[in-house]
């Protein structure tokens, strides 16, 4: 399972003494993002339509999806991240080793399938955002949009590309200004939020399970994996954890730092926007949300100019930010399933297959915006795929890391298994509630 590396490295391994505590922060500090930007790509234009659509029918009775799933999704990012940095592999390549071929098969290609559609809409509501905000053709602009994440993906080297990423998270800080534009009776907030007022119908367990989906999501589970491994890559002195232990105790306290801030970004992000939603819209009866753009668009009236800006600049930022995690986690997925080299740091000579995989799912899903396919009902059936696919990955991502022939002396602590079973099992009570109640 190990990887062969240089016998004598030049520079120092890191310990959790060894090294001057300015430097532990100054290290940690330049190398947190794996967790931030998995977290930011969570609300991408598709999620910020679920999310939407959520605020808009449920009012503020859906709120409480974002308290309950910040320490589930906490909980499985930090497992997928481990598993990452721990083993010097992705997912995929883990569970390529344990289960059946066709399992992993089915698993890879529903994720392309679903994040192929994500792309699709997400560059159209990209374009449709800029439209809006601009009177120029959607198209030009999803045509542009496209054209830059591509160009970006191939021809920027991971160590500068990641920084660019790491900026653009700044375009979630849109939805929380959102917020401070109109009013809101926060004590009916706080109630609904641990009491919601929810009847279960088939349109509200359908509902739950979009916004379980598109939360955890497994591109980001993929990706986060994938991205420890990336890091490690790159950096001379850093090494799979199971190869060097001694570099444990940094690198574990960074993962569960970065992991709890990332996913605290995307939640507390999710929330406003929901909340924005449910005191505009719900309250005024725009229930027919259906894209991120609608809800910018209905916004306008009601919140004023600023608002409106406001959330359709949100649209096309997180949308540059999830479209390269869209289509690298796809091809992080695929490659690593085929066994192909694979990695952004790696110029497109270097692994063919992997930057293949990437302009396919973004070309192919630019091809969403301009066929008869309903993006809406394709969009929102995605976030319901997500949520079923998610099931069986999150019980194969448990098995993995409790497996000491895989994980060495890093399986997971008796809590990270528990909340990590916990999470599984909210995510098949979900979906099969989903199914019974139809």
């Amino acid at each position: 399972m190990a990887r062969l590396r240089a016998a004598n490295q030049s520079a120092p391994a890191r310990t959790s003494e060894g090294l001057i505590p300015r430097l532990h922060r100054a290290a940690f500090f330049r190398r947190f993002g794996p967790g931030l930007i998995t977290g930011a790509a969570d609300d991408d234009p598709s999620g910020i339509a679920a999310y939407s659509q959520a605020g808009a029918q449920f009012g503020f009775n859906m709120l409480w999806t974002m308290l309950v799933l910040y320490p589930l999704m906490s909980t499985m990012q930090m497992i997928s991240a481990r598993i990452g940095r721990v083993t010097g592999y992705g997912l995929a390549t883990n569970m390529r080793r344990i289960f059946p071929r066709w399992l992993v098969l089915t698993l890879v290609s529903l994720l392309l399938i679903a994040n192929t559609i994500n792309i699709g809409a997400d560059l159209a509501a990209m374009g449709a955002a800029a439209e809006l905000v601009t009177g120029a053709s959607r198209h030009a602009f999803t045509l542009l949009f496209a054209a830059v994440s591509l160009t970006l993906q191939i021809l920027v080297p991971y160590h500068r590309y990641v920084h660019f990423l790491k900026v653009l998270t700044l375009a979630l800080f849109a939805y929380v200004g959102v917020v401070f534009t109109v009013q809101i009776d926060w004590s009916q907030v706080a109630q609904r939020a641990v009491m919601p007022q929810l009847e279960l119908t088939g349109a509200t367990a359908t509902m739950v399970v979009a916004v379980f989906g598109t939360t955890i999501s497994p591109y980001l589970l993929f990706w986060q994996a994938s991205e420890e491994v990336e890091d490690e890559r790159v950096n001379p002195v850093d090494h799979p954890l199971i190869e060097s232990p001694q570099e444990a105790p940094v690198e574990l306290r960074r993962i569960r730092w970065d992991t709890y801030v990332g996913m605290a970004f995307a939640n507390t992000i999710a929330f406003f926007i929901i909340l924005t939603t449910a005191v505009t819209l719900h309250v005024s009866g725009r229930t027919d949300i259906q894209t991120s753009a609608d809800a910018a668009e209905a916004l306008r009236p009601i919140a004023g100019e600023f608002a409106f800006a406001l959330f359709s600049l949100g649209i096309i930022g997180t949308g540059l930010l999830a479209v390269p995690v869209l289509a690298g986690s796809a091809a992080y997925a695929v490659s690593e399933s085929q066994g192909w080299d694979n990695g952004l740091e790696r110029k497109p000579r270097q692994a063919v297959g992997f930057y293949s995989v990437i302009g396919l799912a973004v070309v192919v899903g630019l091809v969403v915006d301009y066929s008869p396919l309903d993006p809406i009902k394709a969009l929102f059936w995605t976030a319901v795929i997500n949520g079923v696919v998610s099931v069986p990955l999150m019980a194969s991502m448990m098995i993995i890391v409790s497996r000491r022939d895989e994980m060495g002396g890093f399986v997971a602590g008796a809590w990270l298994r528990v909340i990590g079973w916990i999470a599984t099992g909210c995510m098949a009570a979900a979906v099969l509630t989903m199914f019974a109640v139809r």
